[in-house]
């Protein structure tokens, strides 16, 4: 997969034109964690949003890898060239919280995705990660009556987005004979990723279920499981609507999937930073916790579901 280094969205008013115009309209960026395919959703509710806002100039930016390190410097980059406000998904929240608030002194910053709740952001704008991992334990649940012992996969393992999903998805199996008995990280690494379901098959015979905790991690056990003739006879619980994923669930080797909306992270996003620019500060709730909510894909609505998505990258 190419990596997008930077992906900028520009609309020109019509009657308006020149770089020196596009130069005068606030500038909103969304930061991504990574290059991934689950992020064109986000970029294309950003589009929408651009074209709702001619005012601004809106941007959708991917770090160059997905660590700290590079996001925070992408995001200082991004305020030297006259960024007004950026919203961002942190690939690590709880080192970066001294980076995240030398910008929020600079510009108002905000989450989506993973949370950064003990910096100073002004509002996170997202799933409930919570939520997401009972919705997944339920699948799991109805998925294995008789119980059985998962092995979870993710790619940060100390995101609050990981942690969350994990932390749900025990919640909702307590007592129904289902123990999550571990869950590997690989940063982000896809060819990790494979690797250690691949070690997981390998050395532990007595796994029956697999949970993948990010967009890539399910198709990447797809591949494993079915590279080792297990499709079927694992139970898999996946997160988010990778197209490798979707057509799981749909021919039943996945129980279910649980997807959030990140097109509307992308698209209401831009309209609460502009709000917010311009002064209009009600969008923004005392707790600072804006949710959109998830939802589980299983065969009777995958076709349905995947339809949706289809017209919202194409339109």
């Amino acid at each position: 997969m190419k990596l997008k280094l930077a992906v900028t969205i520009a609309m020109v008013v019509a009657g308006v034109a020149g770089p020196a115009a596009a130069q005068d309209k606030p500038q909103l960026a969304f930061v991504v964690n990574a290059a991934s395919d689950f992020w064109k959703l986000a970029e294309a509710g950003v589009k929408k949003a651009q074209a709702e806002l001619p005012g601004y100039d809106l941007q959708f930016r991917y770090p160059a890898q997905g660590t700290a390190a590079l996001q925070n410097a992408l995001m200082d980059d991004l305020v030297a060239a006259g960024a007004d406000a950026i919203m961002i998904s942190s690939a690590d929240p709880k080192n970066s919280i001294d980076a995240f608030n030398r910008i929020a002194g600079q510009v108002p910053l905000f989450t989506t995705d993973s949370d950064a709740p003990a910096s100073k952001r002004i509002a996170y704008l997202g799933s409930s990660n919570t939520l997401a991992g009972v919705q997944a334990g339920e699948i799991a649940v109805a998925a294995m009556p008789d119980g059985g012992k998962c092995m979870g996969f993710v790619g940060f393992l100390g995101a609050d987005n990981a942690m969350e999903r994990i932390a749900g998805f025990r919640k909702a199996v307590e007592g129904s004979g289902i123990e999550l008995v571990d869950v590997r990280g690989d940063d982000v690494d896809f060819a990790r990723a494979r690797s250690n379901v691949d070690d997981v098959l390998a050395a532990n015979p007595d796994i029956n279920c697999m949970v993948g905790f990010y967009s890539y991690n399910p198709p990447k056990i797809y591949e494993a499981l079915q590279a080792a003739g297990k499709l079927g006879a694992i139970k898999v619980i996946a997160f988010d609507e990778d197209p490798i994923t979707l057509g799981a669930v749909r021919e039943g080797s996945f129980a279910g999937t649980v997807v959030q909306d990140p097109y509307q992270w992308g698209y209401q996003g831009m309209h609460l930073m502009a709000k917010y620019l311009d002064g209009d500060k009600s969008g923004i709730p005392a707790d600072g916790l804006i949710i959109v909510p998830t939802k589980v894909i299983d065969k009777a609505n995958v076709d349905a579901f995947e339809k949706e998505l289809k017209e919202r990258i194409g339109g």
